[in-house]
């Protein structure tokens, strides 16, 4: 099976930061975007130069150090925010602007009040503009999940026309399911003439929690590209979780694939993490504390028994260290008996069917047994 490359377009320092209480310092932003250019990240969207000295900032310094990846940044369709981005980008060694416009009906009569036709030579106009000032035009559909596809594919064909080689058709609002969003990706491919001299893009929201679901069917659509932040931060839910679709084409036999090296995820996930002081939940797909975790019994006599019984995924490839099993009143036999060998308590049989009464007895009054819980048992 012949598979296609994937380009990983990471947005952690730009719509990650959208999210409340995610702001980053400039320390920060520089520490993240040179681990994700470590990582094999292809682009990185640095932020948005006109929204303020800060991010203007921003954008230079990532620029002068990033070695691999393409620093991209976002601007409205608007020549001051182009030539804003394109004055922040001047260090970087490859370039890209991504602008663009609302394309479903909702934005254009509501947040835009104009027409289809006005809206199509903004974005025609813009993307022209902008094409002679960076190496790289991105342009981006917003709300395109709600947009209505035979206008989307014309925006589209007009937008490659004016020089954009990457097209985002996002999900702006999380709106979609991953059926409608590969049907939404093919038609556009299947429906645009010239789709041949551009990239298709999925942006994915997490609105209804199914962004990293809806970033693969794009994907798996014909989709080229996918854009996405570490811990799935940002705006309202949040984005897709870059992570998590980076292991999906790793452990998945897709006909897609990627380069970046994941063994980093588990690493840069804690520096966003402790950067945004935005705590994942644990039971957050691949890098939250509990994605490794067994308590119950059953898991847990299968885990010690192989690990494939109950994990799809070896932490090792994320570079993160197995957690212990954790004791609970629903933990059996095998896993405390697999803790008590690790602490060096050894008995009879008789003698570990008393301790595991004794087990019982305190786990039914607290969540969770520490090995000094343990010690203390056994003592």
């Amino acid at each position: 099976m012949k598979k296609r490359r994937i380009d990983i377009f990471d947005t952690t320092l730009r719509d990650g930061e959208q999210g409340p209480g995610c702001l980053l310092t400039l320390d920060s932003k520089l520490a993240i975007a040179e681990k994700l250019d470590l990582m094999g990240v292809d682009i990185i969207e640095a932020g948005f130069p006109i929204s303020s000295p800060g991010d203007f900032k921003s954008v230079q310094e990532i620029s002068k150090i990033i070695k691999n990846a393409k620093i991209c940044a976002l601007a409205r369709a608007r020549k001051l925010d182009i030539d804003t981005a394109a004055e922040a980008l001047k260090k970087a060694k490859r370039s890209r602007i991504q602008l663009g416009i609302g394309a479903s009906d909702i934005h254009i009569k509501n947040k835009f009040n104009t027409t289809r036709d006005e809206i199509l030579s903004i974005a025609h106009n813009m993307v022209k503009y902008a094409a002679n000032k960076v190496d790289e035009v991105q342009f981006f559909a917003e709300d395109a999940g709600r947009a209505d596809n035979i206008f989307l594919a014309k925006m589209v064909q007009t937008v490659i026309d004016a020089g954009a080689t990457v097209v985002n058709l996002p999900d702006t609002n999380g709106f979609c399911t991953p059926f409608e969003y590969y049907e939404k990706i093919k038609y556009i491919i299947e429906h645009v003439p010239n789709i041949h001299k551009a990239k298709i893009s999925v942006h994915c929201h997490n609105d209804l929690g199914m962004a990293t679901a809806n970033a693969v069917a794009g994907l798996l659509a014909g989709a080229e590209q996918v854009e996405g932040t570490i811990n799935g931060v940002g705006e309202r839910a949040g984005n897709t979780a870059l992570e998590e679709v980076i292991v999906t084409l790793f452990i998945k036999n897709l006909p897609i694939y990627t380069d970046v090296n994941p063994v980093f995820i588990g690493e840069i996930s804690k520096i966003v993490e402790n950067a945004m002081s935005n705590p994942i939940q644990a039971n957050k797909a691949i890098v939250g504390k509990n994605a490794f975790a067994h308590s119950s019994g059953i898991h847990q006599d299968g885990v010690l028994k192989n690990r494939n019984n109950y994990e799809i995924i070896d932490p090792v490839m994320i570079g993160i260290e197995l957690p212990d099993l954790i004791l609970t009143s629903r933990s059996g036999r095998a896993a405390l008996r697999n803790r008590l060998e690790a602490l060096n308590i050894y008995s009879s049989e008789i003698e570990f069917e008393q301790y595991y009464e004794r087990f019982l007895a305190i786990a039914d009054t607290q969540s969770v047994i520490s090995d000094k819980d343990l010690i203390a048992i056994f003592r």
